[in-house]
């Protein structure tokens, strides 16, 4: 039995569908929610958000923070910020992974900077959920230099 997953941000709703069951990235770990789960709410990490769609399609979704209430026949996900993996642009997600790295390099010797970390975190998580589309899109995905 499917149960129904809404994603929304402080901007737009970014899904609204039933799945088999939903990975969501909490701070204390993943966790995999499927229909009749009990109620909980748990505080999101920077991670991905994976919705189990019948006859084993995945659908990835870059989450950098938020909340989510699960309830027996729903999963509300309030995030900060949430990229579904069509919409994430690799060009700048490969820019803000080099503007990332080069905070982490120019850092005080033995200073840990947390904006550089979670910069590098969102930047990392970005290219993931990219890349597994480009794998799940096969062949006939092409970047635009290569068309």
């Amino acid at each position: 039995m499917p149960i129904l997953v809404e994603i929304v941000t402080p901007e737009r709703r970014i899904v609204s569908e039933e799945v088999e069951m939903v990975t969501l990235p909490g701070i204390m770990g993943q966790m995999g929610v499927l229909r009749g789960h009990e109620p909980l709410l748990s505080t999101l990490d920077i991670g991905e958000i994976v919705l189990h769609r019948p006859g084993g399609e995945q659908h990835s979704i870059a989450v950098h923070g938020g909340v989510a209430e699960v309830r027996p026949n729903k999963v509300t996900v309030l995030a900060d910020i949430a990229e579904d993996a069509e919409s994430i642009d690799v060009a700048r997600a490969e820019a803000a992974l080099q503007r990332a790295r080069e905070m982490m390099e120019n850092r005080e010797a033995g200073q840990y900077d947390p904006t550089a970390v979670a910069a590098l975190r969102r930047s990392n998580l970005r290219l993931k959920v990219a890349q597994r589309r480009r794998r799940r899109s096969g062949p006939q995905f092409q970047d635009n230099a290569e068309a």
